[in-house]
């Protein structure tokens, strides 16, 4: 197993370039710090240095979202919507687990973050019951 630290901001551009099928994308986050520079090329552009950081894919991605309908169009809840997103575009294979599957055509098209196009699985979710946190 190999470990790689990633700023979050790197580590979400290099995941979408993985879903968006780019080469990789220049940084100038770590540059100057020999554990992060460590064995990545050095590009120079217009006079300025960056490291190339390679996109990431995964074979299988699984991500978490509020509703769907039966053709995997999600619809996320708050923070969710940060990296699923880009998770789901990054995989071969991508598992939702969802909260609520609606029937075709309920969710209002401007809510929908990630298209059906990118899901391959939808898995209702059986719930957690988050009230003992409260008692």
């Amino acid at each position: 197993m190999e470990i790689e630290f990633s700023p979050q901001g790197t580590l979400a551009e290099r995941i979408r370039a993985g879903g968006v099928g780019l080469g990789g994308i220049l940084v100038d986050v770590g540059i100057d710090n020999e554990i992060v520079a460590k064995g990545k090329q050095i590009i120079p552009v217009d006079g300025t240095n960056y490291l190339l950081e390679k996109p990431l894919t995964a074979d299988v991605s699984i991500i978490f979202a509020k509703k769907c309908d039966p053709f995997g169009n999600l619809v996320y809840d708050k923070s969710a919507r940060n990296m699923n997103p880009l998770v789901a575009m990054a995989g071969k294979f991508t598992i939702a687990e969802v909260e609520e599957i609606v029937p075709l055509g309920e969710l209002d098209p401007e809510e929908i973050v990630t298209p059906g196009i990118y899901v391959d699985m939808i898995i209702k979710s059986k719930g957690v019951n988050w009230n003992w946190v409260w008692e």
